[in-house]
């Protein structure tokens, strides 16, 4: 979507939307159409009044059946979600837009949602096509062609008419930061650390091949021991799939999928709604990782089992 892999990993720039405190961004109905919309529950809502209109506000670009980045892009907003706590559904709220509304209906929206265990103040909008595509066009998503819409977020207050651009696939600390800064009653109270380059990452210097890339594109979505969360749980994967056969799936799930692989099938059926997307990962990425998985798995093996109740020595 407008991006190799990389590049999408390395995007931090905070892109302007429009200058702030531009009074044009300030007329509500008269910038942001106010048009009917339906979110995941089947309730008809007007875009502006319901989901903009005093609110700060983070409105991302997404569709149920991408097999591309809207998974993981959902997922890491998930991460932001938790980290932004009760403020999720008080002070700040997400709008996922489907930018597919001829076949995103709100029963699917609610399966997406449902997957990835959103929770209250996280509007999924689907309604009818020229609606849904009047209002992406004034947050700027344009494309005519799915798999190469939009995969920033827009965030925005409506009371000071603040809105700009930002990309979850950076340090999720400074996105959080980004969008708690959107509160003048936050900045007021809180002296934010002077921005500097070396603030562009969260990842320690130093990890193993294959870690930093599991952190960011794998660990929103899976874990290692914990259980399924928005894909299988990872605990064994690599004795369990033949590394070859795990190289050619995470460089290209859907191609496995479109091949009938049995495996690939069992996993879509399995996961419905949700797609392991396709991340366009070299094959030395992909061998990195399959390495990381096993290392990791190989540790769980060799810790010892928790020792039952009656073992404890007193």
């Amino acid at each position: 979507m407008r991006r190799v892999m990389t590049a999408a990993l390395a995007a931090l720039a905070i892109l302007s939307a429009a200058t702030t405190g531009d009074a044009q961004m300030r007329r509500g109905p008269e910038f942001f159409p106010n048009l009917p919309v339906v979110n995941q529950n089947g309730e008809t809502l007007k875009f502006y009044d319901d989901l903009i209109k005093d609110k700060i506000v983070i409105v991302m670009f997404i569709y149920t059946s991408c097999t591309d980045i809207c998974p993981l892009t959902t997922a890491r907003m998930t991460l932001i979600e938790d980290k932004l706590g009760p403020a999720i559904g008080r002070d700040i709220f997400i709008v996922s837009m489907t930018v597919d509304p001829e076949v995103d209906t709100p029963e699917k929206l609610k399966a997406y949602s449902k997957s990835f265990a959103t929770g209250p103040g996280w509007t999924f909008v689907t309604g009818k096509p020229e609606d849904i595509r009047a209002i992406n066009y004034r947050l700027g998503e344009r494309s005519k062609i799915l798999s190469d819409h939009r995969n920033e977020i827009v965030l925005g207050n409506d009371v000071t008419g603040e809105w700009q651009r930002d990309n979850v696939m950076g340090d999720l600390d400074r996105v959080v930061t980004t969008i708690r800064e959107m509160d003048p009653k936050w900045r007021a109270q809180v002296q934010p650390a002077a921005r500097n380059t070396a603030m562009n990452t969260g990842l320690a210097m130093g990890m193993q091949p294959g870690q930093a890339m599991y952190k960011k594109i794998c660990a929103p979505c899976h874990t290692i021991g914990v259980g399924d969360k928005v894909g299988p749980d990872l605990r064994g994967v690599t004795e369990r799939r033949d590394r070859a056969w795990l190289a050619s799936y995470l460089r290209n799930p859907p191609a496995m999928l479109a091949m009938n692989d049995p495996v690939a099938r069992e996993l879509a059926a399995r996961f419905d709604p949700v797609r392991m997307p396709n991340l366009r990962l070299s094959e030395q990425d992909a061998d990195d990782l399959i390495s990381f998985l096993h290392r990791e798995n190989a540790k769980l093996v060799e810790a010892p089992a928790p020792a039952r109740p009656h073992e404890h020595k007193h």
